[in-house]
């Protein structure tokens, strides 16, 4: 019983954890093996440098054929957020408010367990899903070096923490807004459009001067916009988006507390 409601909602996710895992790989593995094909071509460079507003538009930053700036434009500044949010916004979105409107939540909550140790259980199911994903994308990240994609373990590790980190803060976010509310279409639509202002704002504030001091309130620029795959993840950052996720949890906790279970 101690971890009944984890282990179910892991189980009844368990084919799109494995689908978006093995996809991802894939995704990574032919990013990974094409590199050598790219590396030595200064018209990419020339594209972004022509045009940098656009390109960060697209998470591409500086140079496009170096190792990092190859692996961070294909896969780490949008690909790999992106399936992370998915995975984890919708788990969010209907790990409580879901469950409400089709009515077994009310089952959910007979059970010998405060709402407390449930809603524990839940956000343990929205750090779980990210954890398939990141593993196998940075092992096939590091693959790389036998195609001449060399990037250090230390700055590939940090980012890869960080994707992380991200999926989970925007997936308590869902599920906090989603116990507030018990609106799932509404933890969704609220949070999903929180994750692309974040995008646009971390990519756009290395290149739009305006924009420049905004990048603070960016989840993405804490976790996968500000050059981790160079300089690694730093341990503000860490604490940044660890804290999100602590007083997001705490919130999502009281607010399922309060929620009327029908």
């Amino acid at each position: 019983m101690a971890v009944d409601i984890l282990r179910l909602d892991a189980r009844l996710r368990r084919r799109s954890i494995i689908g978006y895992s093995l996809g991802m790989a894939a995704y990574v593995l032919v990013v990974v093996v094409i590199y050598p094909a790219f590396k030595d071509s200064s018209s990419l460079d020339n594209l972004v440098s022509s045009d940098s507003t656009v390109a960060a538009l697209f998470g591409v930053t500086g140079s496009l054929t170096s190792p990092s700036g190859w692996l961070n434009a294909n896969v780490y500044a949008n690909f790999l957020p992106l399936i992370l949010l998915l995975m984890t916004i919708g788990y969010g979105a209907s790990a409580i408010a879901g469950q409400a409107e089709e009515g077994t939540l009310s089952l959910v909550t007979t059970l010998p367990l405060s709402r407390r140790r449930i809603a524990a259980q839940k956000l343990a199911v929205v750090l779980l899903l990210t954890i398939p994903v990141g593993v196998l994308t940075l092992a096939m990240a590091l693959i790389g070096r036998w195609f001449q994609l060399e990037v250090a373990l230390g700055p590939l590790l940090g980012a890869t923490i960080g994707a992380l980190l991200l999926g989970v803060d925007f997936g308590i976010l869902a599920l906090l807004v989603g116990a507030w509310t018990g609106s799932r279409g509404t933890a969704l639509g609220v949070v999903s459009a929180l994750a692309a202002a974040s995008y646009l704002i971390g990519s756009l504030a290395t290149t739009v001067q305006w924009m420049h001091p905004l990048r603070f309130v960016s989840l993405f620029y804490w976790s996968v916009g500000n050059n981790q795959l160079t300089d690694g993840l730093s341990a503000t950052s860490v604490l940044v988006l660890i804290a999100v996720a602590l007083i997001a949890a705490a919130a999502a906790v009281t607010a399922f507390d309060r929620l009327d279970v029908p």
